[in-house]
């Protein structure tokens, strides 16, 4: 049996692609000597890798397996390969980051300029995404989570800690008026998580019960903390939103401030293998500079 790597680095490119003759672009090669080089694959290990379909290529089981093995030994070499580059002095090579969409959306992103400025030769990217990417598989590098991993193998530096605070647009306030006390809610639009969110905190609907015996009824309910922000905005009502949202807005007023909402943490978070990579070392630092400076 033999699996020389020209074949391995082509079915890589293949099976990423889901196509011979995307692949084929990648690498610079047709699309009849990609298949060419899979068949021969195929033919080594006596097993189809691919069902080959009019609309493209999906991995037999076999395949998967391939897959999986192939693309631990593609990060790692990524990895050697981006270790060397950055023992020279300026960090260079790819850094994939994620973190949720509101804070990716409303703080990250306003931030990213400089430190691309500072370090032109690191090719960042940035996933927001709502749902956890896993790390030790390598979906990304970092991540900047709102709570501490769960995972043994990740290391995790504490960022900032966030409050919950209750705020309305000043188009809002002149319209309906501020509530002097909690009780006054019952006469205002507060806008609350959906059913289905998965805050980081629990109880972040406490806006609905506090002074008063029977829960209030929301203007609007919505699953994504980035959502409810936009609302409030827009003047449609009242809701509780982390404290950084409203220094970065500039146009939302707190209301109620001897309200206090439950808090949590942003913990800046990546696996353990890359403990010594200048491009994770230099990102943490910026991003802890730029903390520290707000």
């Amino acid at each position: 049996m033999s699996m020389d790597w020209d074949k391995l680095r082509i079915f890589h490119a293949v099976a990423r692609a889901e196509s011979f003759t995307h692949a084929g672009e990648a690498l610079n090669l047709s699309p009849s000597a990609i298949s060419r080089q899979i068949s021969a694959l195929e033919e080594s290990l006596n097993t189809p890798l691919f069902h080959r379909h009019a609309r493209g290529l999906k991995l037999t089981e076999q395949g998967e397996e391939l897959y999986k093995t192939v693309k631990g030994v593609f990060n790692k070499l990524t990895d050697v390969e981006s270790r060397i580059a950055e023992s020279r002095e300026q960090p260079t090579g790819p850094l994939k980051v994620t973190t949720t969409v509101a804070f990716g959306s409303i703080w990250l992103t306003p931030r990213i300029r400089d430190f691309i400025t500072a370090y032109p030769d690191i090719e960042l990217s940035v996933q927001l995404s709502d749902t956890d990417l896993d790390l030790s598989m390598r979906e990304a590098d970092v991540a900047i989570r709102m709570m501490p991993p769960s995972q043994p193998d990740l290391v995790q530096r504490h960022m900032m800690d966030m409050h919950y605070h209750v705020y309305a647009a000043p188009d809002y306030l002149k319209k309906h008026g501020l509530p002097k006390g909690p009780g006054d809610l019952d006469r205002h639009k507060v806008i609350v998580y959906g059913e289905d969110a998965k805050p980081p905190v629990d109880n972040l609907n406490w806006l609905l019960t506090i002074g008063t015996d029977v829960p209030r009824k929301p203007i609007l309910r919505l699953n994504s903390i980035y959502g409810i922000f936009r609302a409030v905005q827009s003047g449609l009502g009242i809701a509780a939103l982390p404290d950084y949202m409203s220094r970065e807005s500039g146009n939302l007023v707190e209301v109620l401030p001897e309200l206090r909402g439950p808090s949590f943490d942003a913990y800046f978070v990546y696996p353990e293998e890359l403990r010594t990579s200048k491009r994770i070392t230099v990102f943490r630092d910026y991003l802890l500079r730029r903390i520290a400076e707000d």
